[in-house]
């Protein structure tokens, strides 16, 4: 860690830049005990985190990580999200990174150990929520399962990384550093709860499989993106764990929850007089038959996660009066097609947004909102929407 990054110049220099990085790049820093390298990496992850951790930018003498670790780090949203979810005076968190879930937990326990095997990155989070003001944690920079060896603790985080060498798009916890299953049984019995965040690339059923304490399950998106799975385990294990979902936006947090294995039993129908899109959270659970029965409203189509009704309905997605009701076929869709410019989205449907928008000429953007899908039995149509917003 270079304290000459400190400086009260540096700091001022860094905080105002608003020019072009790669002309920076080209004349060098001005500063002859810090790097160019280093300058430029101070400069673009404070412009990364301005949205994701916004206590750090708005403190004085923030030293931040390469970009590359800022990228992995929770959110302050989603850090505060999981420091509520249990109870407690002493929480570990072994896999401490800059320090932003240990920062948020710091505010629910009474003590937090900070495990970092990294110690530039332990240097570094100490050295920032020394800045922010935190009086209950001890930093460690050590590998944090051997850490807590001989400790019990209320609650023991942890956020794996994936490996490098691990190939392959399906997401097997294995494939991560800690390997949490191999050390289940050693870190239960050294804790009360163990809370796990995991890529929303893990599916439902494995993460289950593998980790089988689970008591509930958080699904976090911001901003209708999927940030996170949560994952709360305890002994005994719960065969029926919760799901809850959680969209978190500028304007309300839309919460829906259901227990693991609620099948749910799913009405059907066309298209009625209003069209509802769950939000990424919900979809990520698939509860998709939970929903239709829950709201009392119908799906479209078996594998068609699109919802409507008759009567308007609170719901946590969005909602469309429906305009118009398009057959897909050349002859109907020339004759619906009144309008040059749409947000267009697909369910269930075997053409890609790029070529609907190249095969009919729609232009992105506007009022209108067009859903192509497949209803009952095989229909292929385009639903011509208007978005409601109260």
């Amino acid at each position: 860690m270079n304290k000459s990054i400190l400086k009260p110049e540096v700091q001022e220099f860094i905080i105002n830049f608003s020019g072009d990085l790669s002309k920076l790049a080209f004349s060098g820093s001005p500063f002859h005990d810090i790097t160019t390298r280093e300058l430029l990496e101070q400069i673009k992850s404070r412009q990364k985190a301005k949205t994701k951790i916004p206590t750090w930018v708005n403190a004085e003498n923030i030293y931040y990580p390469p970009t590359l670790n800022l990228e992995q780090t929770s959110s302050e949203i989603t850090a505060e999200y999981k420091s509520k979810l249990v109870h407690g005076k002493q929480v570990a968190d072994i896999t401490g990174g800059f320090g932003v879930d240990s920062f948020l937990f710091a505010k629910q326990f009474e003590y937090v150990d900070h495990f970092e095997v990294n110690p530039f990155i332990s240097e570094i989070a100490k050295h920032n929520l020394d800045q922010l003001g935190c009086k209950n944690i001890q930093f460690l920079a050590v590998d944090g399962i051997e850490g807590v060896d001989d400790r019990h603790y209320d609650l023991i985080y942890i956020d794996p990384s994936r490996r490098h060498d691990a190939k392959g798009k399906v997401f097997f916890l294995e494939d991560c550093l800690p390997n949490i299953p191999e050390h289940l049984e050693y870190l239960m019995e050294r804790t009360s709860a163990l809370l796990i965040k995991t890529s929303p690339m893990l599916d439902i059923s494995i993460g289950i499989k593998a980790l089988k304490y689970v008591n509930e399950i958080h699904i976090l998106a911001v901003q209708n993106e999927v940030k996170e799975v949560l994952w709360l385990l305890k002994k005994p294990t719960s065969l029926e764990p919760r799901i809850t979902t959680v969209n978190m936006t500028n304007s309300n947090d839309e919460s829906f929850s259901f227990k693991y294995g609620d099948l749910g039993v799913a009405t059907y129908s066309g298209p009625l007089t209003y069209l509802y899109e769950p939000n990424a959270a919900i979809l990520k659970s698939g509860g998709f038959s939970v929903i239709s029965e829950r709201f009392g409203i119908a799906k479209l189509g078996k594998h068609t996660h699109l919802y409507t009704s008759d009567e308007l309905m609170d719901f946590p997605g969005r909602r469309f009066r429906i305009e118009n009701i398009v057959a897909y076929s050349k002859k109907d869709m020339r004759a619906g097609i009144t309008f040059d410019k749409a947000n267009i989205a697909i369910r269930n449907f075997p053409e890609s947004v790029e070529a609907l928008r190249k095969r009919w000429k729609i232009k992105d953007g506007g009022e209108n909102f067009v859903f192509f899908t497949t209803a009952g039995s095989n229909e292929k149509m385009m639903l011509l929407c208007k978005k409601i917003t109260t």
